[in-house]
């Protein structure tokens, strides 16, 4: 089932692509009034992924896989060391939240492979990633013994999805732009709720899901929690990995 990764993102057309850092930066941001909704509903993938974190637990340490603006801090309590995986700077440069990461990696290969985390979360962010299998089995490797992966989604490839972004983002974007908003999510969605889900269940052994909606099929938003990874496989795929790469 990993036969499909690493994805190859698909180019932007030139028109989309001379925009596409401002449109970028404006939606997380929430800028605009059809991202400023996006981002209220969106707090439901961030208080989800924190749910799991109470004020006593002054040691848990977390990295976070994808951490933007580091917006997911407003959602998490004060506790243990918190790091980071985040390669654009520019996104979380001059934040006031930078005070409370102990340290940020460009690339999660960059993690120092000694460490270990009570947790590894990611929010909005596994449906980015090209080679998602290579980070889902290092993650796997990173955490503790009763660690957990917490990962929240869009539920990309669904109905209900697809119908709120068309009516949202992607009327707002065609409205000011003249083009289309699908072409854009192509190219930053490589990967959809499916197959981030399948994903997740070759390298953990206890995968629990819930959704902001219905079910799977009609919802616009999917949270995971994984616990028990796999450490052989994580370990053979790194492996084959390694060997395609020299």
């Amino acid at each position: 089932m990993l036969n499909g990764f690493p994805k190859v993102r698909p180019a932007l057309p030139d028109e989309i692509a001379k925009i596409y850092e401002t449109h970028y930066k404006q939606n997380r941001r929430g800028e605009t009034p059809a991202s400023s909704l996006s981002r209220r509903m969106e707090s439901w993938l961030h208080r989800t992924v924190a749910s799991d974190i109470r004020r006593d637990q002054a040691r848990r340490t977390t990295l976070e896989i994808g951490a933007g603006t580091l917006n997911q801090l407003g959602y998490e309590p004060e506790v243990g060391p918190y790091d980071v995986v985040e390669p654009f700077r520019e996104l979380y440069e001059g934040s006031s939240l930078l005070s409370r990461i102990r340290s940020i990696y460009p690339d999660i290969d960059d993690v120092p492979e000694d460490l270990r985390y009570d947790r590894i979360t990611a929010i909005a962010t596994l449906e980015h990633i090209c080679a998602l299998p290579d980070v889902i089995a290092r993650s796997g490797l990173l955490l503790k013994e009763d660690g957990v992966l917490r990962a929240s989604i869009p539920s990309e490839g669904t109905l209900l999805w697809t119908l709120g972004w068309k009516l949202t983002t992607g009327l707002e974007f065609r409205l000011k732009h003249g083009l289309d908003y699908g072409l854009l999510l192509k190219y930053d969605h490589v990967n959809n709720a499916a197959e981030i889900e399948g994903v997740l269940e070759y390298f953990f052994a206890d995968v629990r899901c819930k959704v902001f909606g219905v079910n799977r099929g009609l919802s616009f938003y999917q949270f995971f929690a994984c616990a028990r990874p796999r450490l052989g496989r994580c370990r053979e795929h790194l492996i084959s990995r390694a060997g395609t790469n020299v």
